[in-house]
């Protein structure tokens, strides 16, 4: 039936040289695509983000795997829309297949997985929950504080009445703004995953105009938006280490 999850964690660990304790931190999908670039070597790792928290970075690490499985002619579909929820037995049974393959198509070659990656990070959160009920029990949790805070000021006797209408008022706004909150998130992820889909198919055909000598003004243009910035924008650093405020 395949190794199991401890053995498959102990598996990716010893092979990425990297500190995963559950088989749900793939879903990330860094190691995926680390395990293909260990066969291939032609993985481009600089571009996959190994310390990804967030389901937007997860999808744009898949879509490195999806080209890379296309370039080899995989015919293996990835289940993207599933593993990056971070479910245990989604992530398990592709990991029991990618072990499958890794078997079937190492060929024992050394491999430096730190150098792969250029020594990027990967300090891939040890639980990774859904987004928006972590947001939601941070936020609940947030109101409740602050709720409390403000108790002594309803007086003596109807401080205690005061405190809690006051309370599940301000949960109900937090609700308000957690769901809305999901849905902008949601409306995010989707578009970004459209012009990384964009991003990508400008980058390989004029990757390939390139290789032969050639050029093309639309697609540069097409790139030169994408890539544009705003004054008060800046292009976030991949090297840079995540919000500290970030929690899983």
């Amino acid at each position: 039936m395949g190794e199991s999850r401890t053995e498959l964690v102990a598996w990716v660990n010893d092979l990425l040289q990297v500190n995963y304790t559950k088989i749900e931190q793939c879903g990330t999908g860094g190691a995926y695509c680390q395990i293909i670039d260990s066969i291939f070597c032609d993985v481009p790792m600089a571009r996959v983000k190994m310390n990804a928290k967030h389901e937007y970075e997860f999808i744009a690490n898949f879509k490195i795997l999806q080209n890379a499985f296309r370039a080899h002619k995989i015919d293996k579909p990835i289940p993207v829309e599933k593993l990056v929820k971070c479910k245990m037995q989604d992530n398990l049974e592709f990991m029991q297949w990618m072990k499958r393959f890794w078997d079937t198509n190492f060929g024992g070659q050394e491999y430096d997985p730190v150098a792969r990656r250029r020594g990027a990070p990967t300090d891939t959160p040890a639980t990774i929950a859904p987004l928006a009920p972590s947001s939601r029990g941070s936020g609940g949790g947030l109101g409740a504080g602050r709720a409390g805070g403000k108790t002594p000021i309803g007086g003596h006797r109807s401080g205690s009445a005061q405190s809690n209408e006051a309370t599940q008022h301000l949960q109900a706004q937090l609700r308000e703004m957690s769901t809305h909150l999901e849905g902008l998130e949601k409306e995010r992820d989707f578009y970004f995953a459209k012009l990384r889909d964009i991003e990508i198919i400008v980058q390989q055909q004029m990757e390939a105009l390139e290789a032969d000598g050639k050029d093309d003004p639309l697609l540069r243009d097409v790139q030169k938006i994408l890539y544009s910035t705003e004054e008060g924008f800046e292009v976030p650093d991949p090297g840079a280490p995540a919000d500290e405020e970030e929690t899983f």
